[in-house]
């Protein structure tokens, strides 16, 4: 089997410790390293996630440092959601000897690693884009060294912090307009598809019960996600960040269209917007690729067999 080069870049984040435990169950990816950014929470919480994770994982990969605010904003966080430490407010239940990370900020790491790999990463980024924004500012030469990059995040049609845009765009709407700008292919796994790769509590628990520590840990992390999805009417917790890990590797258990996309950087009430010709007869350049649906059930499958491997 072929490996191929990927960088994680994220905020964990109770979904993003999902993504990154499956991702590392998962043979076709070699995870070159983990860069963290503000965005659920703030970075030194993110990174002090990434650790406990990357624990979890029983991997030494690299994790590096990046982004304390978004390019040109005040940050925006989601405590709420994801726990006053981004964690779910779960305590990690293992004691943890390795708490290094990499010296290098997390954009120049990414470009190091881009040119080490030799055209042949892939950037799957699941938090806001501000480390992807500041390295495509700092290396002009970095979109020829990346060959695609996943997301998560934006939306076809609404949103999930406003009526009109998804937290990791809203975050940082100017960096995510860069990514899109810069010539290389993105894929954006939006709440179109993630909104339907969701579980319920049954199927969570089914994840509980394979017994690993890891599989007890995916199942605490989501609870007070789930609780809070069940309260607004849904049938189960959006796997947001999973979509993209899963894709990333096999796209074909999904629906993805070739569009234009760009991002509203300055609208009163449309700030952070993902705008896609997707539904439109004016066509935009086509610039980036949208993914529209998933087979539920093969998703969960892949989920489950990928966990029953701790």
């Amino acid at each position: 089997m072929n490996r191929f080069p990927v960088i994680i870049d994220c905020d964990p984040g109770v979904d993003d410790t999902a993504a990154l435990l499956l991702a590392s169950r998962m043979d076709e990816l070699d995870i070159r390293g983990i860069t963290t950014v503000a965005g659920n929470v703030g970075v030194d919480k993110t990174t002090a996630n990434a650790i406990k994770v990357r624990h979890a994982m029983g991997e030494d990969i690299p994790i590096f440092m990046g982004a304390d605010r978004p390019m040109f904003r005040d940050p925006v966080t989601a405590e709420k959601f994801h726990g006053e430490d981004g964690f779910g407010d779960v305590i990690y239940p293992k004691e943890i000897s390795d708490n290094e990370i990499g010296e290098e900020k997390a954009w120049d790491a990414i470009y190091r690693i881009a040119k080490e790999c030799n055209g042949e990463l892939i950037v799957i980024a699941v938090g806001p884009m501000t480390n992807l924004g500041i390295a495509l500012s700092k290396y002009k030469d970095l979109p020829q060294l990346i060959k695609r990059i996943v997301i998560m995040g934006g939306a076809a049609i609404g949103g999930n912090i406003t009526p009109s845009a998804e937290f990791n765009i809203y975050v940082d709407p100017e960096a995510a307009d860069m990514l899109f700008c810069c010539g290389v292919p993105v894929y954006m796994c939006g709440l179109d598809v993630t909104l339907k790769a969701y579980m319920t509590p049954e199927e969570i628990e089914e994840i509980g019960a394979l017994g690993s520590f890891q599989a007890k840990l995916f199942r605490d992390v989501l609870q007070g996600g789930l609780k809070k999805y069940l309260g607004w009417g849904y049938k189960g917790v959006a796997l947001h960040d999973p979509v993209a890990v899963l894709y990333a590797v096999d796209d074909s258990i999904f629906e993805t269209h070739h569009v234009g996309i760009r991002v509203e950087t300055k609208g009163l009430l449309t700030l952070g917007k993902t705008v896609t010709d997707l539904l439109s007869d004016k066509q935009m350049e086509h610039n980036a690729y949208i993914v529209t649906n998933v087979n539920r059930e093969a998703f969960l499958e892949k989920v489950k067999s990928l966990m029953s491997k701790f």
